[in-house]
């Protein structure tokens, strides 16, 4: 029998919490239930000279922080778009801090370079793109955008005989940015990152359908000659509405701009047969995101850069220096993202689509779909509730209006939150509000493998409890 180390003793230690936190999701409340006071009493102990013995060190961190873990692996969580966690994503996961690879080059880690390699291989043929698109394995959507976007940049401007990784940014012919007018502002915060600035994001006007349409692409390409990027969206964040790659793709790449794709969520639908047609055309775009730790419900955190032009990509990243050996045939991760040292992210991702395979993933995303349907239309149908945006893919969205007569819409805005924070007070579930075109609004998002139609029928019960006890 192996001795019972400090090192073995903490991790089983910490094995055991984490079983007892999965176990007890289906009657812990979703929502927190500590407050910032006291989560701050009970953590901020003073340092002490001496050190603590690891396995207390754990059972108190677990004891300290009781009440301010989300429930976001439960079933019931339709806040955010969350994740769980898939058996051998969290168990690969586990193995990935055991490992401590560091995967910031392949001569680090030659296994988390070779299982970045096939899982990129496996994504791409998931999500239909091209054998030569190369992929960068980042911490989320967010990196994910300044990546692509860097790539973008190298690669119009490169059109333009411009080096802009010797030269800098500085004389450069300045970008411009034409964008879904409802993007994410993730896209912002990037196009701010790569030193082009917000004020050259250029908003696309929507239909009412949340959609580009082509005739507002045109006049837009044709209102300059500038170097120009495109960014689309592939899942909305409120109604998951899709561009119409098929379209408006053709007549980027005819202007000569690069269209990237914010695809967070919405680009799973290329792997599932009931939900492609939403995402026609996508592959024809020039860069595309998403996340790992949501559809794919891989842990913290994992996201996806993916970029037709190899070129561009490795042109915008990659670095050399006489200390670190090349990776040769080998994939040197530096290459692809902007990090140096880094988590070994892919074995998770590996894991899981290993353990779905295929018609898992699909199902997942067929799954999910329908219980944001449900979960929208269920509590749409109550006494003082109305469906604003029936799911498209997996979001959805509600309001709650106000009994009293003659009520305005900023009473209805009130009860809206009001209602979105009884059931969540309520820890049976938990939402998140949102302002869609001018009203607030609840938003239903589901992409958790947990979830099942008992989640759904108990997360309506709730906001019908709710409704009552602010009747």
């Amino acid at each position: 029998m192996p001795t019972e180390t400090p090192e073995r003793a903490a991790l089983k230690r910490a094995a055991e919490h984490a079983f007892a936190w999965l176990d007890g999701l289906d009657a812990r409340s979703v929502a927190t239930t500590a407050t910032l006071e006291e989560m701050r009493g009970r953590l901020g102990r003073p340092l002490a000279d001496q050190g603590v013995a690891a396995t207390q060190v754990i059972d108190d961190l677990v004891a300290d922080v009781e009440g301010g873990i989300l429930g976001s692996q439960s079933g019931r969580f339709f806040g955010w778009v969350i994740g769980g966690g898939l058996p051998a994503a969290m168990a690969a996961d586990w193995l990935t801090t055991a490992w401590d690879q560091n995967a910031g080059i392949h001569a680090c880690g030659p296994a988390a370079s070779v299982v970045e390699e096939i899982a990129a291989g496996w994504l791409k043929d998931l999500f239909d793109l091209s054998a030569e698109t190369s992929v960068g394995f980042v911490t989320g959507t967010q990196m994910a955008h300044a990546t692509c976007l860097a790539a973008a940049r190298h690669a119009v401007l490169r059109d333009r005989g411009w080096d802009v990784e010797a030269q800098g940014l500085a004389g450069s012919p300045p970008i411009r940015i034409l964008a879904n007018a409802d993007r994410h502002g993730s896209v912002d915060r990037a196009v701010r990152f790569i030193g082009l600035g917000s004020d050259n994001i250029v908003p696309l006007a929507t239909d009412e359908d949340g959609r580009v349409a082509p005739s507002v692409l045109a006049a837009a390409l044709a209102a300059s000659t500038a170097p120009t990027i495109v960014v689309l969206q592939a899942g909305e964040l409120n109604r998951a509405a899709f561009d119409p790659f098929e379209t408006l793709a053709p007549m980027a790449r005819a202007a000569g701009a690069w269209t990237h794709v914010d695809g967070a969520f919405g680009l799973w639908a290329k792997t599932s047969p009931a939900y492609r047609h939403l995402a026609k055309g996508l592959e024809l775009c020039d860069s595309w995101t998403t996340d790992a730790h949501k559809y794919l419900n891989v842990p913290y955190d994992s996201g996806l850069a993916f970029v037709r032009d190899a070129q561009a990509h490795r042109a915008a990243m990659t670095l050399s220096t006489s200390y670190l050996p090349a990776g040769g045939a080998a994939r040197d991760q530096i290459d692809w993202n902007p990090e140096f040292s880094r988590r070994a992210r892919g074995f998770a991702i590996y894991a899981a689509l290993r353990e779905l395979g295929r018609d898992g993933v699909a199902n997942l995303v067929d799954r999910t779909c329908r219980h944001a349907q449900a979960v929208t239309a269920g509590i749409g149908a109550l006494p003082g509730a109305q469906v604003v945006v029936s799911s498209n893919l997996n979001q959805g969205l509600v309001r709650f209006l106000s009994p009293e007569a003659g009520a305005s819409e900023a009473d209805h805005d009130r009860r809206t939150d009001a209602v979105i924070a009884a059931i969540n007070a309520s820890g049976e579930a938990l939402f998140g509000g949102v302002t869609y075109r001018g009203r607030r609004c609840m938003r239903v998002s589901a992409c958790n493998w947990r979830t099942s139609e008992a989640d759904v029928a108990r997360t309506i019960e709730a906001a019908r409890a709710a409704l009552t006890a602010n009747s």
